[in-house]
């Protein structure tokens, strides 16, 4: 039941933000591509490093409705707003009187990804349990790896931000 609920109600929302975040970057066909492409790579990293973590009893989902003891549908939240929308705002403030901002979405994505796992694993009545005391260290090195694999991605296929708006 759970899994049919943040169906319903979470991914509307999520791909209504998507769209709004797109309306706010106009990014070019290359860099949408890429930032989609790196957003894929983050979530199939997440979902291996997940099915890897409940294998060797690292952390688990206690949630209705798991599909191999995996949540597929928050995979959708990491491919859309920890990839693609991080990406495509730091690609969109990437240079210019606002490149902190850049710079702060890069430092800041992985570990508000780290935060929101250590805050439901710290909750006794979520989703997410913490089997092992390596859970913690581990989930940490997963964001770091996922989000800057995805960033090396991302640059690797999406032009510069000057190169599109140049005349």
């Amino acid at each position: 039941m759970e899994m049919q609920a943040f169906i319903v109600f979470v991914i509307p929302f999520a791909i209504v933000a998507y769209l709004a975040c797109l309306l706010f970057t106009q990014p070019s066909r290359g860099v949408l591509l890429a930032s989609l492409l790196s957003g894929l790579v983050m979530s199939i990293l997440n979902a291996l490093v997940d099915l890897l973590a409940y294998a060797l009893h690292w952390w688990h989902y206690s949630l209705d409705g798991l599909t191999f003891h995996l949540p597929l549908p928050f995979y959708i939240g990491v491919f859309l707003f920890f990839g693609s929308v991080a990406l495509l705002l730091i690609w969109r403030f990437r240079t210019g009187r606002y490149a902190w901002i850049s710079r702060v979405l890069l430092i800041v994505t992985p570990l508000l990804g780290f935060a929101r796992d250590l805050g439901s694993a710290i909750d006794g009545t979520s989703y997410l349990r913490w089997d092992s005391p390596l859970a913690g260290p581990i989930d940490l090195v997963m964001w770091l790896i996922m989000f800057y694999a995805g960033y090396w991605l991302f640059k690797q296929f999406a032009p510069a931000r000057e190169a599109i708006v140049a005349p």
